[in-house]
């Protein structure tokens, strides 16, 4: 799937708040996408105002200042937040009180309470707003939940998914908080394996945690296994692990990220239903070729469909620019973005106080842990 190129309209012009990694990414797909420009760069280090100057773009050390300098001059229709997470929350704010279009990175905020604010504020701003789960924008998870809402594997009962991989030393030491309570996988990666089980399963009813720490000895965990009870009865059992030397995560089976060394005959989830099994991202089906005859004594028919792999950030880009000219509405919600960091907190919740977190009952005030 690729990036629409539009030729009536003029390039949506986006301001990046963060210009770190992600922003990064952010920056090189808004350059290659022909219905968007970069506007300006907002982050106050250094090293970010080289490089603004390196790419001959405006330069701003505050979202404010950006933000009021665009009622004179009208150089930005759209802003991308991707700051540090305790920043998300008031930069989104105060986008949405000047009804400025944003995208805001996952986690959309640090905690429910901020995000209750921002709900509120939705109810009174005019300006959309879209949150950065790039997975929802990727051709695999497309093609899987098209598979498994078909109805192709029957009535899904079960599911098994791994995010393994090795974070290396350097890593912790370039930034110390990561060794705190404030980071780990449960915090910083699973929101997204969280977002992937939602589209492909519904909405968590029920989660149960367990956590170590006994590999790193850091105060936050390097490892943790997880039960999580869906609404449509499926459930589902999840590993992450931070210190494992292991294929098995999405970045490094999906393909779609070329940083990462990549293992394109290796899984990270396997998805059972009454009829049929499937594995992705390889898309490898096992099903019965008669349903009315199924039993583990009989042969499975193994298929695979067609791999198709883009980047999804390039697709996010494109959405967010249809959603700017009101051409779409955001695929992924502010609801839809706080419904994700809710589980996760459930998540870590269940684990620290080794209990199962009901999802009915929990809100912010039940995510301090």
């Amino acid at each position: 799937m690729q990036p629409t190129s539009y030729t009536t309209n003029p390039p949506v012009r986006i301001a990046v708040a963060g210009a770190g990694y992600i922003g990064q990414a952010h920056i090189g797909a808004i350059l290659k996408n022909n219905s968007s420009t970069l506007s300006a760069i907002v982050d106050p280090s250094p090293n970010a105002k080289m490089y603004a100057a390196n790419l001959q773009v405006p330069y701003f050390e505050d979202l404010d200042v950006l933000l009021k300098s665009n009622l004179t001059q009208q150089h930005t229709d759209a802003v991308i937040i991707a700051t540090p997470n305790h920043l998300h929350a008031q930069q989104a704010l105060t986008c949405m009180r000047m009804d400025m279009p944003v995208l805001v990175e996952k986690p959309v905020t640090h905690d429910l309470a901020s995000g209750q604010q921002l709900l509120e504020a939705l109810t009174m701003s005019k300006a959309p707003v879209l949150v950065g789960h790039h997975r929802a924008h990727s051709a695999i998870m497309k093609n899987a939940r098209a598979m498994v809402h078909s109805g192709q594997l029957g009535k899904i009962v079960s599911v098994v998914g791994t995010a393994w991989f090795f974070k290396p030393d350097d890593y912790f030491e370039s930034s110390p908080w990561r060794k705190s309570k404030a980071a780990g996988p449960l915090l910083l990666n699973m929101i997204h394996e969280v977002h992937n089980l939602r589209m492909l399963c519904g909405e968590v009813t029920q989660v149960q945690a367990m956590t170590s720490q006994a590999t790193r000895g850091f105060e936050v965990e390097d490892t943790a296994s997880i039960t999580m009870r869906f609404d449509s009865g499926v459930l589902a059992s999840f590993a992450i692990s931070d210190t494992a030397a292991s294929p098995k995560s999405w970045e490094q089976t999906s393909q779609e990220n070329p940083a990462y060394s990549s293992y394109p005959d290796q899984n990270c989830y396997y998805i059972a239903g009454t009829h049929a099994s499937l594995a992705i991202p390889t898309m490898t089906i096992h099903s019965y070729t008669n349903t009315q005859q199924r039993s583990w004594w009989k042969p499975f028919q193994v298929s695979a469909q067609p791999a198709i792999t883009d980047d999804p950030i390039a697709n996010q880009i494109d959405h967010f620019v249809r959603v700017v000219r009101a051409e779409e509405t955001p695929l992924v919600s502010l609801h839809d973005g706080l419904e994700n960091l809710k589980v996760v907190q459930a998540i870590v919740v269940a684990a620290s106080q080794d209990i199962t977190v009901h999802m009915a009952s929990f809100n912010h005030s039940s995510a301090i842990a």
